[in-house]
């Protein structure tokens, strides 16, 4: 049993990652906010705005989280199949967590003026990462 629990868990953060690799995100959740306050020289309004968007990705992502846990606790992992089922739904959750931090990222983005915006694609692109696009108002 400890074998296939391993093994999903691989199978499920493999997954994941793939998909993380290849957007670029700035993770306004992480506790890299003074590294993106500095980067992109973020006026008065932008950090305002960028703390409240924290927050309410913070609370979000902790909601889903907490779903993830619940998911693990009480999900049946006594065979290959319901271990594969496992495997499908957190890889949704998963998915969802990664949709939820883009959202955040891109209202935040969306505040960029242009020469920030012009920055972020600038080095997203030396990265090798696909800039998330900027909402329209």
């Amino acid at each position: 049993m400890n074998f296939k629990f391993l093994l999903s868990v691989f199978i499920m953060t493999f997954l994941s990652v793939s998909a993380i690799s290849q957007t670029c995100i700035l993770d306004i959740g992480s506790k890299n906010v003074e590294n993106i306050t500095k980067t992109f020289q973020l006026n008065k309004e932008q950090i305002h705005s960028l703390d409240s968007l924290r927050t309410q990705l913070i609370s979000e992502r902790d909601l889903q989280e907490n779903e993830v846990k619940k998911l693990l606790e009480t999900h049946p992992q006594s065979t290959p199949d319901e271990l594969l089922i496992l495997a499908k739904k957190h890889k949704a959750l998963e998915d969802s967590m990664f949709e939820t931090t883009i959202i955040y990222d891109q209202k935040l983005i969306s505040l960029f003026n242009a020469k920030q915006y012009q920055r972020y694609v600038l080095l997203c692109t030396s990265a090798n990462r696909i800039p998330i696009s900027r909402q329209e108002e």
